[in-house]
């Protein structure tokens, strides 16, 4: 297995010329102009077009017999740079070892190629399949027409066609000149393997990356280098979106290796290219050591006013008066509450967070001839390529964007803010440049997972059913100027649905929202609302079973019901599968030994369970709780429904270790602090992340395969992680956690 370092064959001159180039056979499947995956239209490989069509994605077989397979997909971790090349491969019947992988760069002829929501695998699923599919059909076809055979007596494998009458057989390769000329056959005469005859597919495959990753070798957009390359450091006010007033320009230039130092008026979009100043210099060293002795006087703005005891103060207010949009408003919640046997109240709360990968965040951009090319580590270049457009006026077809592998993202590269300083920096030098953020601006400009305050009631009846549910959620906006006019807009992953579990099982319920206006940049986080919805929801029903005197898992398999499919409501809609949740709910609960084992005081059990991107998960933890208050979480078992097929299962069960890994870290140790309008932590030292000693002794994780659709991974598995803690938390020692992190929380006992 070979592995190609992210470089540029693979646009628009790679599609025209690389067929005739040692006549290799090239394919590419084609959407419709919505870029629907519902229709397949192909042209033969001679007479592809780039301006007629957008290919999805491409093989290449040369006469040696190596397959390259083009990845269009960013690698962040996810492994999707191993496990959509997997599904091509498994149809065109290869030997994985024989495979090479380059990753793609920013080309329309791909499609979209932004990698988030777990959305890589169910948006290319189906038609990789009929892509590698639609190549074996040819090389078979090749053969027969060289052998004058019928095709239905040939099959594919091992890289090769044979003919198992005659034992015959031609390697790939010898049939490229034959297959090359043959035009693409249509779909309905394109076969796809049953899933009992998956050989690769299900497997364990580690990742192409991997041998790289280990020895050294340069991936990352951090490690990109180019003649004469100059390194940029950008400084930007500490209080979110301030101006430049002035700034010892003349005295930074004058320190060793430093090349140039200016002003960067930028704009307000949180986003994008806000104002600083850039330093460049001969290396990151000096950029960063002159950055040391640089002096800005800052016109804050208002949002040196903002902090998050006022934010939570101001939260306090809004829980009393009725909230600013209804979501969900079904039966008499009032009525209901006053007539329930039991009531229970609680007010749950949640701060900032950081995404704090390990790979700060950076991007190299030379600028030549008009034209700009850019290296970055990006969740999505197509917003990179975007934002250089609008905010520099550099046209679509003069922006080169070259996808590096990211270490670490978790939604924080969906956000091109750190591509268009770089850009902008590169624009103003006229050479290339590599900008390189600091671990403080990481941290502190972030576009962070926001914070949030829910005020919650609930009512049980005489015989422990929930029939009253009330939940006054108050989060965080920021204003957006559109037609000349001030609008609210909610922040990324700040906003919740009316249909949110368990908003169409109760009876009465009553779903509100208030946003709080904020100048804090705020953006996706791994498994954007459901990470802290799931902690708030299912910890509060855990609530409501204690206070009704019921098994946490019987209560939630009543809640549940016998609904079967829920269609999704309003315009956020969500369909749910209650049978599936049944199923892993049960599973987990089997599996765990749930209500079957005895727990002395200081130990015990939660459970929880939360569907998002498509995924349905259950989780039980069990828990040791010092009497000193100290947490270790003992084992997380997982029960996992995302559908037909497990694509590549050691990238899944990674997938879901590190979301429960992930999930116990944001739970136990990550806050930010806002005040006068800036985050106070600045590194590592003062906003910790989880460490070995702190992971779970043991993760067991099931994946149960249904006849459902194949959806994505890296989202799902995280949020249950928290609820299910905390429940096994207050098994553990009768005290409720409430309020993120758990250091918040006196959890000692006696």
């Amino acid at each position: 297995m070979s592995v190609d370092t992210p470089i540029n064959p693979a646009r628009r001159d790679f599609l025209r010329t690389s067929a005739l180039a040692g006549g290799g056979l090239v394919l590419g499947v084609y959407f419709n102009a919505a870029n629907s995956a519902e229709k397949l239209v192909s042209k033969p490989s001679s007479t592809l077009n780039a301006n007629e069509f957008r290919p999805n994605a491409f093989i290449r077989i040369a006469p040696d017999g190596k397959v390259t397979l083009i990845s269009k997909q960013p690698e962040i971790g996810q492994g999707i740079k191993t496990s959509l090349p997997m599904i091509i491969a498994e149809e065109l019947e290869v030997n994985w070892r024989d495979v090479e992988i380059v990753q793609g760069d920013l080309d329309p002829i791909y499609g979209s190629q932004s990698a988030g929501g777990s959305r890589s695998t169910p948006t290319n699923y189906e038609e990789f399949h009929k892509l590698g599919a639609t190549a074996r059909t040819m090389l078979i076809q090749a053969a027969a027409l060289t052998w004058k055979l019928p095709a239905e007596e040939l099959v594919a494998q091992d890289s090769a066609v044979h003919h198992p009458a005659s034992g015959r057989k031609l390697e790939y390769g010898k049939l490229v000149p034959t297959a090359a000329k043959l035009a693409v056959p249509p779909a309905d005469a394109v076969r796809l393997k049953n899933p009992l005859e998956f050989k690769l597919l299900g497997t364990r495959i580690g990742g192409v990356d991997n041998p790289g990753i280990v020895t050294g070798k340069p991936l990352f957009g951090i490690d990109v280098q180019l003649p004469g390359l100059l390194y940029a450091t950008y400084v930007k006010s500490p209080a979110f979106a301030g101006k430049v007033i002035s700034a010892n320009l003349e005295e930074v230039k004058a320190l060793p290796g430093v090349r140039n130092a200016f002003v960067i008026d930028g704009t307000a979009n949180l986003k994008g290219l806000l104002p600083g100043v850039a330093i460049v210099a001969d290396s990151t060293w000096a950029a960063f050591s002159a950055r040391k002795r640089l002096k800005v006087v800052w016109d804050e703005g208002k949002v040196a006013e903002q902090s998050w005891a006022g934010f939570a103060a101001k939260a306090e207010t809004l829980f009393k008066q009725a909230g600013g949009e209804v979501l969900r408003n079904d039966g008499d919640v009032e009525t209901a509450l006053a007539g329930a046997a039991k009531t229970v109240e609680a007010t749950y709360r949640y701060p900032f967070i950081s995404h704090a990968s390990i790979e700060p965040q950076n991007a190299t951009a030379w600028f030549k001839d008009g034209g700009i090319e850019i290296w970055a580590p990006t969740q999505n270049p197509e917003a990179g390529q975007k934002i250089v457009t609008e905010v520099l006026g550099i046209p679509k077809d003069k922006i080169t964007l070259h996808i590096t592998r990211s270490g670490g993202g978790f939604g924080r590269r969906l956000i091109p803010d750190y591509i268009i300083e770089a850009a902008a920096i590169a624009q103003r030098v006229k050479g290339p440049v590599k900008l390189t953020w600091t671990r403080e601006d990481d941290l502190q400009h972030d576009q962070f997972r926001a914070g949030g305050f829910h005020y919650l009631r609930g009512g049980i009846d005489s015989i422990g059913k929930l029939t009253a549910w009330h939940n006054h959620f108050v989060t965080f906006s920021h204003s957006v100027f559109k037609d000349g006019k001030a609008n609210l807009e909610l922040g990324s992953g700040a906003n919740l649905s009316g249909d949110e579990f368990p908003g169409r099982w109760v009876p009465n319920c009553k779903i509100e929202q208030t946003p709080l206006e904020c100048g804090i940049p705020m953006g996706p986080w791994r498994a954007p609302r459901s990470n802290v919805l799931a902690w708030v929801f299912h910890s509060f029903i855990d609530e409501l079973a204690h206070a009704a005197g019921r098994d946490p898992l019987a209560f939630r398999l009543e809640i549940l019901g016998d609904k079967g499919f829920l269609p999704g409501t309003g315009e956020q809609g969500i369909p749910y599968d209650v049978n599936r949740m049944k199923h892993v709910l049960n599973h987990v609960a089997e599996k765990a030994e749930w209500g079957k084992k005895t727990f002395p005081r200081g130990q015990g059990q939660g459970i929880a369970f939360h569907f998002s991107h498509r995924g349905y998960i259950a989780q039980v933890a069990e828990v040791t709780v010092s009497k000193e208050g100290k947490v270790k979480v003992d084992r997380v078992v997982v029960s996992t429904d995302i559908g037909a097929q497990i694509v590549n299962l050691s990238g899944a069960e990674n997938q879901v270790q590190g979301s429960v890994i992930d999930g116990l870290g944001a739970l136990m140790f990550q806050e930010l602090d806002i005040d006068k309008g800036r985050i106070v932590q600045s590194n590592f030292g003062d906003y910790p992340m989880i460490r070995i000693a702190d992971a779970p002794t043991k993760i067991d994780v099931h994946f149960l395969k249904t006849d459902f659709p194949v959806t994505g991974l890296g989202e799902p598995a995280l949020p249950p992680l928290a609820p299910a803690v905390c429940n096994a938390i207050f098994a553990a020692t009768g005290k409720r956690v409430r309020q993120l992190p758990l250091s918040r929380t006196d959890l000692s006992w006696s």
